[in-house]
């Protein structure tokens, strides 16, 4: 059995933001992920995403930004179990907790932090006739590998912030970028729908408004998406790629089943310091919801934060707590 202070589920940007937070503290960490890799969602999903709003860099994309996490928390030497859900947690008599896997590896801790970041989730899948028949054969609901579609005849489908962005990255790359939107305007950062907006004008870039991708055709591979327009009129273009980005449809897996107070699919807490319903179980990052939430790796950084605060007290509840700034100390002074 692993033992532990602080088991962390989750391995994204703010699992592995916490464990830095309670290192600083003098607190052990060991982190779970279902997925075989660390860096959750980034790693996973978009590992040369382009990132824009983590203070200090311009941009940095999002396996680079998990690489740099990884460097800061080394000093503390956390432990990783990666590959296994977590399945079922068991309270002891003296507040403690076990948290057993799928493959029954058990962690004792002391405390608990869920950071799995939107949980177990699934691509949204837009209502395309044969979009499931091309699925890997031309149809990606994510870019792991911009290259992939170097010199590629791209279309994108949605509004948000990783369709805007992965337009704006992919124009550099692809032959042909085509972004079809079903609104007038985007629910993504002004700055980059802007930035959108002028690599349309220039003629970079495809950008079709109150449209709806209804079809895609091809033989062994996509060469074809059919595009119905606001009049009701459709028309065909080539495409050796269609990315739909519509979003992932979150699922709480078998957290859900913990007592945990949960609202749609996320689960509520203490703005205070990010604590359940439970006492030592703690939420941070996407997962967790609250009046004025926003899904943002920057929040969920200060969340980790103040949650370490209040993880010390319950971790070491005889010892007081000296909190000293990294800025005067250094991390080798913790």
């Amino acid at each position: 059995m692993i033992t532990t202070d602080i088991c962390i589920i989750g391995a994204g940007p703010v699992g592995l933001f916490s464990v830095f937070e309670a290192g600083l503290l003098k607190m052990r960490c060991h982190l779970v992920d279902a997925l075989p890799q660390i860096g959750g969602q980034l790693s996973e999903i978009y590992p040369q995403k382009p990132i824009y709003d983590i203070p200090g860099y311009p941009t940095i994309n999002a396996q680079e930004l998990v690489d740099n996490l990884l460097k800061q928390i080394e000093p503390f030497n956390p432990g990783f179990t990666l590959g296994e859900r977590v399945e079922k947690l068991e309270r002891q008599e003296d507040k403690s907790f076990i948290v057993t896997t799928s493959d029954d590896t058990q962690i004792h801790c002391k405390a608990v932090v869920i950071a799995g970041g939107l949980g177990c989730f699934e691509p949204r899948k837009p209502a395309v006739e044969h979009l499931e028949d091309f699925e890997g054969k031309g149809v990606a609901y994510m870019v792991r590998n911009p290259e992939l579609f170097r010199d590629k005849e791209i279309v994108l489908a949605g509004g948000g912030d990783s369709a805007l962005d992965w337009t704006i990255f992919l124009a550099d790359v692809a032959k042909k970028v085509t972004l079809v939107h079903r609104g007038e305007t985007f629910r993504g950062a002004p700055d980059s729908a802007e930035k959108v907006a002028h690599l349309a004008e220039s003629g970079k870039i495809n950008l079709i408004l109150k449209s709806n991708i209804t079809k895609i055709s091809g033989e062994s591979h996509l060469s074809e998406v059919t595009i119905a327009g606001a009049d009701g009129a459709a028309y065909n273009i080539n495409a050796d790629y269609l990315i739909p980005l519509f979003g992932l449809s979150p699922k709480l897996g078998p957290i859900a089943d913990w007592g945990l107070n949960v609202e749609k699919s996320a689960i509520v807490v203490n703005t205070f310091d990010y604590s359940t319903n439970i006492e030592g179980i703690y939420a941070i990052g996407d997962i967790n919801t609250y009046p004025g939430k926003l899904k943002l790796i920057l929040c969920g950084f200060h969340e980790a934060a103040l949650m370490c605060q209040s993880a010390f007290k319950y971790v070491f509840p005889d010892q007081r707590l000296s909190f000293k700034y990294t800025t005067v100390n250094g991390v080798n002074a913790f």
